[in-house]
């Protein structure tokens, strides 16, 4: 018996080690080859040179990107520029009865006019009234509207940086996304995105990253397809430019 707590303590660990190496030599006998007690080389690291020149024109990179979007579910828009963006926007809600729409503090969004452009819906900006809880507004939202901070077209996806005026809540809840993409701004490969964030360093990171691929879906419960139950079943990448 211990006669102190951390002669306890070490015993305890030896008898966990002793399990350990135990089990893992069962588990090489039945490989039937010797246990690996080192762990292996790893001489390369990162993205092989080949994969970081890779670099699609703009155009092959909004082909790609729509097509991979849209494998998951999502819906396209090229659209020539902000106003028809808005234009876009109004008239999905006319069409789909949108009657509550919340959209990021962002200046791009201001200047788009959907208050105006939207006479018979609520149009509400993330964050504007310290009175108002933003996360059950989003909930009640059909429509949420955000600008990607950045795209890939390797994968379909987009980057959403969360801040005080970009809240997660409004890409997150809203039954219907709809999410302004500057091709100018799309990228061709996920590093690309990633490398920036890293040169950045951890002070400059954001509150949240959040890459998004299509519409929410799960399949947890029996591999059965659920659209939806994590976020919007409904996206749509409006590519303006």
């Amino acid at each position: 018996m211990a006669d102190t707590h951390e002669q306890w303590l070490r015993e305890m660990e030896e008898q966990s080690k002793a399990k350990q190496a135990s089990f893992m030599a069962g588990i090489a006998q039945k490989l039937k080859h010797p246990r690996v007690t080192e762990a292996p080389a790893h001489p390369f690291r990162g993205a092989p040179d080949f994969w970081n020149e890779l670099e699609w024109s703009l155009e092959e990179k909004i082909e790609r990107f729509s097509d991979n979007w849209k494998s998951v579910g999502g819906h396209v828009a090229r659209l020539a520029d902000m106003d028809a963006a808005r234009d876009f926007i109004a008239a999905k809600a006319q069409e789909m009865g949108a009657k509550y729409i919340v959209r990021q503090n962002e200046a791009e969004l201001d200047s788009l006019g959907l208050e105006a452009a939207l006479p018979d819906a609520r149009v509400s900006v993330w964050n504007t009234d310290p009175d108002v809880y933003w996360k059950a507004r989003s909930a009640e939202a059909d429509f949420g509207v955000v600008m990607a901070d950045h795209s890939v077209a390797y994968t379909g996806s987009v980057v959403v940086k969360s801040s005080k005026d970009k809240g997660r809540s409004v890409s997150l809840l809203p039954t219907v996304m709809m999410i302004l993409i500057p091709v100018d701004k799309m990228k061709t490969r996920l590093g690309e995105v990633l490398v920036e964030f890293d040169r950045a360093g951890r002070d400059s990171l954001p509150a949240g990253i959040h890459f998004i691929t299509g519409p929410s879906r799960s399949s947890d419960i029996e591999n059965d397809l659920t659209i939806g139950v994590h976020g919007p079943g409904i996206v749509y990448a409006l590519l303006v430019g």
